[in-house]
């Protein structure tokens, strides 16, 4: 097994500067923009844009919430295990709205497609789009891509990668996985 680190250190949190720029190039301060982390890997990188945001404009009201997809999946019915869906906490009207949606990782695209599933019982957004940390640009099932990218990577589908977080898994870092 061989471990490449593709992200870490200070450029892990000059990525995450980068995004939070990009977005208020094109959402100004948020007065119509809401942010909606994918459970469960994109609620922290939400919570951490949420958290930048908030320091480049402190003034402005960041609208937050987690998504969570489980019984949208299309695979959700083929494991032998039962299902423990994670929460669900939008308490705000996204009619209207645009929405963002945040994921940490971005492969096949069948979870975005299970979160605008989801997103639908929320109301009709004005727009969506997607933020993601990794970028995973081959093997796409769908024609989904994502409108601000932390960085992007070249894989096969017999790697893996994996985003830590300093939450949950002690330091900030993308690693590629080749078994």
């Amino acid at each position: 097994m061989q471990n490449l680190i593709l992200l870490n250190g200070q450029k892990f949190q000059i990525t995450l500067q980068r995004l939070c720029h990009q977005l208020i190039e094109n959402h100004n301060d948020f007065s119509d923009s809401v942010i909606l982390g994918i459970q469960p890997r994109g609620i922290i990188l939400s919570q951490r844009i949420t958290a930048e945001l908030q320091k480049i404009l402190p003034k402005a009201e960041i609208l937050r919430g987690n998504l969570d997809i489980t019984f949208f999946r299309d695979d959700f019915r083929r494991g032998e295990e039962p299902l423990f869906p994670s929460s669900t906490e939008i308490d705000f009207i996204v009619e209207g709205k645009k929405v963002i949606l945040v994921d940490d990782v971005l492969w096949t695209g069948r979870t975005i497609r299970a979160a605008m599933d989801a997103l639908q019982a929320f109301g009709r957004p004005e727009k969506v789009e997607l933020l993601v940390l990794v970028n995973r640009r081959f093997a796409r099932q769908l024609p989904i891509e994502p409108d601000y990218i932390g960085i992007e990577v070249d894989s096969i589908n017999s790697q893996k990668v994996i985003v830590s977080w300093e939450e949950t898994d002690e330091e900030d870092k993308v690693t590629l996985i080749t078994e």
